[in-house]
């Protein structure tokens, strides 16, 4: 397609460019880059880390260190025994999941709440499945002038039972969730965390397979010696061992 009308060109060498003989140059002769200094590991901060490890929100499994908690005594001298801190967890949600209602969960938390309103703090029941019955609560030593009953629909139990958490004015919130997921339980922890309050969600025992933000997880079930409590999960704990604790309704 191109032509060209110039004579053809002949490329020559010189004579003295006889490729055959150039030997190919050395690797030693060539200049290496310098090389850089390596990189110094900065020494690690035992003094910050340390401070973080005495962060209340962490806790190493390998320690020895019972971890200090806050806590709010239960009542029951054996459960408490086992608890760090010696009671419900104070701005940290617990879960206490039964086999059925009525087994014996409101009397697991009747003697916190009672030292919890005798101390002019306010207890908020969020939309609890049976209406509360005021005189058996007042047997119980409750002082029902702190006691608050928010009927929340189904959809907004959740929401209800966060603001009240976050609030910073209730010393505990009792919640009834049959239905909830894990993003709404650690909605629920740093409610409580933010409020200083104690956290009470209580669930089906079919949920003690899935996975929690809880601090303190119970399972209540019936026994032929009364109501049974088996604790699932306990930041905080060092004796792993299941142990359970006959409930005295």
């Amino acid at each position: 397609m191109f032509t060209s009308s110039s004579p053809d060109v002949s490329t020559s060498f010189p004579e003295s460019a006889d490729f055959a003989r150039i030997a190919p140059t050395s690797p030693r002769t060539l200049a290496r880059p310098a090389l850089a200094p390596a990189s110094v590991r900065p020494a690690r901060d035992e003094t910050a880390l340390a401070g973080v490890l005495r962060h209340p929100g962490i806790w190493r499994r390998s320690t020895s260190t019972v971890m200090a908690v806050d806590a709010q005594p239960t009542g029951l001298a054996e459960l408490d025994a086992l608890l760090p801190g010696g009671g419900w967890p104070r701005g940290a949600l617990s879960e206490i999941l039964i086999e059925q209602d009525g087994i014996g969960e409101c009397s697991l938390v009747l003697p916190a709440l009672a030292a919890l309103t005798q101390a002019r703090r306010r207890i908020a029941l969020v939309a609890p499945p049976y209406i509360p019955y005021a005189p058996a609560l007042a047997a119980a030593g409750i002082d029902l002038a702190q006691l608050v009953h928010i009927d929340a629909g189904a959809t907004d139990t959740h929401w209800t039972a966060e603001q009240c958490l976050r609030a910073g004015c209730c010393g505990a919130v009792l919640n009834w969730l049959p239905n909830v997921d894990y993003r709404q339980l650690r909605r629920l922890q740093l409610a409580a965390e933010t409020g200083a309050a104690i956290g009470f969600v209580f669930r089906p025992l079919g949920a003690a397979s899935q996975t929690s933000p809880a601090a303190l997880r119970l399972m209540v079930t019936a026994s032929e010696n009364g109501p049974r409590i088996e604790i699932l999960k306990c930041r905080g704990r060092i004796d792993g061992r299941t142990q359970a604790i006959r409930l005295r309704a």
